[in-house]
């Protein structure tokens, strides 16, 4: 077996700290490291593709934008004030929505029944056009 032979620690000398590479992070906590980012915002873009013999089977785009909300207000990103998902209007739209729908179904429903209904004959104050209009509708 062969020994380890120890190692020599070397001090790091005054001159070599002072040389020291200075980072925008150096000494900062995670709260601050968070709100530099929130404030400043920060843009991650990617794009994944998968192709089998130059063909491509699978293109997956990502765009993700990381800031406080009062710097996507000022860049213009506001999606979320008007999406009715995060909006406190949710429930007064998807009950209008409900309603729209039912009434649709109701007109629908009426307007089936009233194509099944035989086609009624015309009747004007002029019989060239009464014998006209029971001529097209085949009666």
């Amino acid at each position: 077996m062969t020994a380890a032979t120890p190692t020599k620690a070397f001090p790091v000398s005054t001159k070599d700290s002072a040389r020291a590479i200075q980072t925008s992070t150096m000494g900062s906590t995670l709260a601050d490291v968070l709100e530099r980012v929130l404030d400043k915002g920060i843009v991650i873009a990617g794009d994944i593709s998968v192709s089998v013999a130059n063909t491509e089977l699978l293109n997956i785009r990502i765009r993700l934008l990381i800031s406080s909300v009062d710097k996507a207000r000022e860049i213009g990103v506001n999606w979320w004030e008007n999406n009715p998902h995060f909006s406190a209007q949710t429930q007064s739209l998807l009950e209008s929505n409900r309603q729209l729908q039912e009434r649709v179904e109701s007109l629908e429903a009426e307007l089936r029944g009233l194509r099944s209904l035989p086609p009624q004959p015309v009747k004007t104050s002029d019989p060239a056009l009464d014998s006209f209009n029971q001529e097209l509708l085949g009666i």
